[in-house]
């Protein structure tokens, strides 16, 4: 554990484990530079450099910075470990530079963007999508339960149609009340039901949207146990953080804490990864870490 990372208890009402604030060592955030390109020499500067971005770590958030952990589109555009989102990001470039990525990511097709667990925008890399769609899915048969009244209306026009504008499928759905029919797309994205297929900004803004399924048939087709999910998401994620720290998994992903714990522990178990302290794991060795960065072309 020494030189991995260093924790600090806090004097908190009701004991110790109340909080614990985790310092990270500088070999682990080197490891996390490179993984997820907050290195100057390895940012982001065109769309085919997003995807292979996104196909190295298997997921990334697109817009969050580095006051949340794990890896970023945005992060990796600016090429350092500090970058924080400026308040007007109408006139920053970096900002503004990610979203043109995130743009041209939804018109070529070629990774998967929605807004998943907890509202984030995400990415996925197409070989992780079973694995999300394992945990977060919605089988057809669980729609009427689980599914709101507008969010069914707005997947059985979609289902007809397949694609449509923003304004003309809240028009066809009958829906005046804009922030409910936001709130349903939401909803739809985060079951992995419906995505954003292209955005166009004239003669007005507008995304468009159409069903994931005809997006990503196969891998959404795919049938993944809910165990091996939780074990691969882990994975992906301590791969490119080199140590996890207690909450993080949960934090970054959208998991539940204690399904981010058996995610962890199955990694264990296999020998990938090791325990250090409650909650916190790090790659078994260096060697394993050599295999990562081998494997990904990382290395170099």
């Amino acid at each position: 554990m020494v030189g991995l990372i260093s924790a600090a208890i806090c004097d908190m009402p009701g004991g110790p484990s109340s909080r614990t604030r985790i310092q990270l060592s500088e070999s682990t955030d080197e490891h996390r530079d490179h993984w997820w390109r907050r290195e100057a020499t390895r940012q982001i500067e065109s769309v085919y450099a997003a995807e292979r971005f996104i196909e190295e770590v298997g997921f990334a958030a697109c817009m969050t910075d580095a006051r949340r952990p794990g890896p970023s589109l945005y992060v990796a555009v600016c090429g350092r470990r500090d970058a924080v989102m400026p308040r007007n990001v109408q006139k920053d470039h970096e900002s503004s530079r990610t979203w043109v990525l995130k743009d041209e990511l939804l018109a070529r097709g070629h990774v998967y963007y929605a807004k998943l667990s907890r509202g984030k925008a995400t990415f996925l890399a197409p070989r992780m999508i079973p694995h999300f769609n394992a945990i977060w899915g919605l089988k057809r048969s669980e729609e009427p339960r689980r599914l709101s009244r507008t969010a069914r209306q707005i997947l059985h026009v979609l289902r007809r149609e397949w694609e449509m504008a923003t304004g003309d499928l809240r028009e066809d759905v009958g829906v005046k009340d804009r922030t409910r029919f936001n709130r349903a797309l939401d909803e739809l994205q985060a079951a992995m039901l419906v995505v954003p297929s292209a955005v166009f900004y004239q003669p007005k803004f507008t995304y468009v949207w159409t069903l994931a399924i005809g997006r990503f048939p196969g891998a959404l087709r795919k049938r993944v146990r809910r165990d091996i999910a939780l074990r691969e998401i882990a994975r992906c994620f301590l791969a490119g953080a080199g140590v996890t720290v207690p909450g993080e998994l949960a934090r970054v992903t959208g998991l539940s804490r204690p399904d981010a714990g058996l995610g962890n522990r199955a990694l264990v178990a296999e020998g990938y990864a090791t325990m250090i302290g409650p909650g916190a794991y790090r790659l078994t060795d260096a060697s394993v870490t050599s295999d990562i960065y081998a494997n990904s072309g990382l290395a170099g």
